[in-house]
């Protein structure tokens, strides 16, 4: 479920950038100026681009980070609950004096 989240960001994402270089493309051409000067905007779009990206990538980085981090320690408390478990059931098992039969155990 939360790949499907995931892929949804991603195309969003990619959607959005290819309509705002689109958009800034389409400015340009159409805007009055030479062409050293239409170079240059597009230059430094290009690069401000490129910062905007990795800014996100960094700041999704983070937050995958985290995510790990969390299902680490929820897995690992979720462990240890098994284990208390199991040793709680071992311990009732052997503490069992003999000749008791349970319920369910009658047929065996």
């Amino acid at each position: 479920m939360g790949d499907n989240k995931d892929n949804h960001f991603w195309d969003s994402l990619l959607t959005f950038m290819a309509g705002a270089a689109a958009g800034f493309i389409v400015g340009i051409l159409f805007a009055p100026a030479s062409g050293k000067e239409t170079r240059k905007k597009i230059k430094d779009q290009a690069v401000k681009t490129g910062e905007a990206a990795k800014e996100s990538y960094e700041k999704i980085a983070k937050e995958a980070e985290k995510s790990v981090k969390v299902v680490k320690e929820k897995t690992s408390e979720g462990l240890e609950a098994i284990k208390e478990f199991i040793e709680k059931k071992k311990e009732e098992y052997l503490n069992k004096p003999e000749g008791v039969i349970e319920e369910g155990e009658e047929g065996k």
